[in-house]
């Protein structure tokens, strides 16, 4: 009589039942993980209209600002008037420094 296939069988089983603690434990920390999960998320849905409307507040207070002072003119655009009234003041501060 061949016994290699009840003990494979047994060994299978041993195996099984070795294994459902861990399982157990891998579930629990799921669990764990996806209750986390949702406070965060729960966080995050309470505090993103609070976050929302201070950035909207920093946009307005930034418009603001813009609007109080007159478009720079750019040296870099190729500007030859800002970059001759650059030049102008650059030689006075270097003739004030003498």
């Amino acid at each position: 009589m061949d016994l290699a296939l009840p003990r494979r069988l047994t060994r299978v089983a041993l195996n099984a039942v070795r294994t459902v603690p861990r399982l157990g434990t891998v579930l629990t920390e799921l669990r764990d993980a996806a209750r986390q999960i949702e406070r965060l998320a729960t966080f995050a849905a309470q505090e993103l209209p609070e976050v929302v409307y201070q950035l909207e507040l920093i946009r307005g207070q930034l418009a603001a600002i813009e609007r109080r002072f007159p478009p720079a003119r750019s040296v870099e655009a190729g500007d030859e008037a800002a970059d001759g009234i650059h030049r102008e003041a650059l030689r006075e501060a270097a003739r004030g420094r003498r």
